[in-house]
């Protein structure tokens, strides 16, 4: 039987913070601020608010996944009464502009999004109509009365089909299905599989997917009738790209077009896109001129969120006798779906697998290719972890099959092929720069907490019990809080590398700092308030936090990637910094001192050489309304604008370990135990960073074990429904212990990495690796995810 874990043990323990006593705050597990509002139904979400004469929205979508829109009667649905009006595309294409992703890729080729169908509909759920009416339950109801005629058209829906030079269009502008086509070369990769010692070689699979936040995409257009403006309250995880885009294709000034993201239930990447949703409510709020509003229900959310994780790959690995990487190749089509996604590009996900597969080990030698297929599905786009859950997979399962064919330990070869500490900065093949992380001690530390030998002992005796036992690990590396050097997805034209920090002493001496990102539950009125009180020595209660408004901040893209601790915290850093400057000269002035003989503590600036004081709200006070006190000359403004870019980023690792047991008869899989070593540079709130990790890793098992959207032949969707879309619950998650290196990032400001990612790319890798594991007996390998209780029955029978 398993042994149990001792209870999570930190070395700074989550002993309550004292909170004003002068402490410092970043590494203090501070309990997350924003819980009280949240957890007691007082948050507020774009469906929570109302406005007055406000119109509600439904949709009418296609149940064809390629079809031409042939006639669309409108008649019956207008009669109904409490119907305002039915919309298609004709009726509102003077209001706005399809939306293009645009991008610098050699050899990629844009699709143009139209808010409703255009002639055409390429997916199952794609929009054609919108009814307008008093209340959403007139609207749906209405649905029901449009007369929509649609004739399917042939087309093919399985990508590596739909590749080929002869395959019928999607697009008809195009010169053929493949949206994007990227390839990585290093070193003399002929040379390196010649006559390698052990060569593996495999084909993978990594079923679609899609994100299943807790609040379904949402979307308000509040028209301002006396000034022709439109403030679009979103659940989107980017207001600052909402808003760029949005004002440009409804042709509107920023002056008159704001966004902002209240409370958001999570996101997880689906919600970093422009949907067509949000192009209709703003063009009909503008032709109109009312508020308009629409909440989608699960249905919706299942068949027209972005998905991901749609891949097949054939990779090869040669190793030499010792076990030292010689060569990696892998080969990757993409099944992207309808559309290039707005404004990330088709690229994002396929282009991130092949630049990430060599992991972090050193590949001397390496070809990455990828193409990305266009099919009538719902377009993928970003999800947790964007295209390093696969490679990953790929990568980690190669090591793993390669330790077996070579007789060693699969985390002995992973320690002869990491890069080293003494190594870094270290160039990968495909061209990313490793600044410095901890990838062998992090294995290592895993290793222990995982008490590995003690494991392998104990399966031995389980195995001989006639169990099932699996033991896997996973190791990885990725960019985190990337800066302008390095955009979000290949060639895409918009900065994505920076974020502003805006703040302000007001006249009470109260403390705001509003920030370009957006939060979607990850603690970011908590994480930031630390970072600025540390920064200003000022108590966090005296600090007010604003995120997620487009109008608060010059410039912002939002939340992902993993990069608000780097960004936003930097950004942060340097505005605190410098308005902490400015109070200590004015403070200097009245004290007759310099600014080096202050001390800034609980929201007061006290004068070392001298018994003088004075808190924060009463300089305030004075700097505002005492004009007298300070003259001219030595009053400078409280309120300071910072930008910052870390221009490459950092890296973020993590080593998982995992054990499992395979029951015999259901061939469900249970995790036993679980332990995960992760580098987050210098963590601001540990007790954030383990929700994140726990959080990352629960979608992880989802990955791993239940969740696939499932097409038909014909492209129908399957996985309509909670009830065929499975994702885990609370009794799937395992406790999972944590080792925190805590070892600052040598590049970025406060020494922060990115953390919110990591679980989704190391579970289905790790549980992979364990899995297949658990079945070596029957000489199968697990190539396909998610390993449903049903695919190793399946591997069973057929080994």
């Amino acid at each position: 039987m398993s042994k149990v874990f001792a209870p999570l043990d930190h070395t700074r323990g989550y002993e309550s913070v004292k909170i004003g006593s002068g402490e410092r705050l970043v590494g203090q597990p501070v309990r997350r601020t924003e819980d009280a509002r949240l957890l007691c139904g007082m948050g507020r979400y774009v469906d929570d608010i109302r406005l007055v004469d406000m119109l509600h929205m439904s949709i009418y979508r296609s149940d064809k996944p390629y079809a031409k829109v042939i006639s669309i009667n409108t008649d019956k649905a207008r009669e109904l009464p409490g119907v305002y009006g039915v919309y298609t595309w004709k009726d509102i294409a003077d209001q706005v502009k399809p939306a293009v992703a645009t991008s610098r890729m050699a050899d990629y080729q844009s699709t143009a999004i139209y808010p409703l169908a255009n002639g055409k509909v390429r997916y199952v759920g794609e929009p054609i109509a919108v009814v307008l009416a008093s209340s959403r339950y007139i609207a749906e109801d209405a649905l029901n009365l449009l007369e929509v005629s649609l004739e399917p058209l042939s087309i093919e829906y399985d990508p590596i089909k739909a590749s080929q030079p002869n395959a019928p269009l999607l697009h008809e502008e195009l010169t053929s299905n493949i949206l994007v086509k990227r390839s990585f070369v290093k070193g003399e990769v002929k040379q390196a599989f010649e006559n390698p010692y052990a060569l593996i070689e495999a084909e993978f699979r990594f079923h679609r997917k899609t994100s299943v936040a807790m609040e379904n995409r949402v979307y308000l257009a509040d028209y301002e009738k006396s000034r022709g403006a439109i403030k679009l309250y979103t659940s989107s995880q980017v207001p600052g790209i909402i808003r760029d885009a949005l004002a440009n294709l409804l042709d509107m000034p920023g002056s008159q077009f704001s966004v902002a993201s209240p409370d958001v239930g999570g996101g997880f990447g689906g919600k970093t896109s422009l949907y067509p949703e949000e192009m209709i409510v703003c063009a009909l709020a503008k032709k109109v001129q009312r508020s308009i509003k629409w909440t989608g229900d699960r249905l919706e959310d299942l068949i027209s969120t972005s998905q991901a994780f749609d891949e097949r790959i054939k990779a090869r690995l040669a190793v030499d006798a010792a076990g030292n990487i010689l060569g990696l190749t892998a080969e990757v089509i993409s099944d992207v779906g309808a559309y290039s996604i707005y404004p990330w590009t088709a690229g994002i996900e396929p282009v991130q697998i092949i630049s990430f597969m060599p992991g972090p080990y050193r590949v001397p030698t390496y070809h990455g290719s990828v193409i990305a297929v266009t099919t009538p599905k719902a377009p993928t786009g970003p999800y947790r972890g964007v295209g390093r859950p696969t490679s990953t997979f790929v990568m980690e399962r190669l090591m793993n099959m390669a330790a077996k064919k070579l007789g060693i330990d699969p985390v002995e070869l992973r320690l002869k092929n990491m890069v080293r500490p003494e190594e870094f900065p270290y160039k990968t093949p495909s061209g990313i720069v490793w600044d410095k992380s901890a990838f062998t001690e992090g294995l290592a530390a895993a290793g222990k907490a995982f008490s590995y030998s003690e494991r392998r002992e104990y399966q031995t005796k389980a195995r001989s019990e006639g169990k099932w036992v699996g033991i896997g690990v996973a190791s990885y590396a990725e960019l985190s809080g990337i800066g302008s050097k390095i955009s979000a997805s290949p060639g895409m034209p918009i900065n994505t590398g920076t974020d502003t920090c805006v703040i302000s002493l007001d006249s009470t001496g109260a403390i705001t700092a509003a920030f370009g990102c957006a939060a979607h539950g990850q603690g970011h009125e908590t994480t930031l308030a630390q970072v600025v009180a540390d920064e200003l020595g000022a108590k966090i209660e005296d600090i007010r936090i604003i995120t997620g408004d487009s109008a608060a901040v010059p410039h912002g893209t939002g939340s992902y990637a993993s990069r608000t601790a780097v960004l936003s915290s930097g950004a942060g850093i340097l505005a605190a910094q410098e308005l902490k400057s400015r109070m200590a000269s004015m403070a200097a002035y009245l004290f007759n001192t310099s600014p080096d003989d202050l001390r800034f503590m609980n929201s007061s600036i006290e004068q070392l050489s001298a018994p003088n004081s004075i808190h924060f709200s009463k300089l305030a006070k004075t700097v505002y309304s005492e004009m007298g006190r300070i003259p001219a000359d030595h009053r400078l403004e409280l309120t300071v604008t910072k930008t910052y870019d870390p221009i490459f980023g950092t890296t973020s690792s993590a080593t998982h370990m995992v054990e499992v047991e395979v029951d015999p008869i259901t061939f469900k899989v249970d995790i036993k135990r679980y332990v995960i070593a992760e580098d987050c540079g210098q963590m601001i709130n540990p007790l954030i960073v383990d929700g994140q990790i726990r959080g990352a890793v629960a979608q992880g098992i989802g990955a791993a074990l239940l969740e696939e959207v499932v097409y038909d032949e014909v492209g129908q969707v399957l996985t309509a429904s909670l009830v065929d879309y499975a994702i885990p619950t609370a009794l799937d998650i395992p406790d999972i212990k944590i080792v925190h290196m805590d070892i600052k990032a040598p590049n970025t400001l406060g020494g922060f990495r990115g953390v919110g990612e990591g679980g989704t790319i190391g579970a289905p890798a790790a549980i992979a690796n364990a899995v297949a594991d658990a079945l070596s007996s029957f000489g199968c390998e697990v190539n396909e995810l998610p390993v449903t209780p049903e695919r190793i029955f399946q591997l069973i029978n057929k080994h």
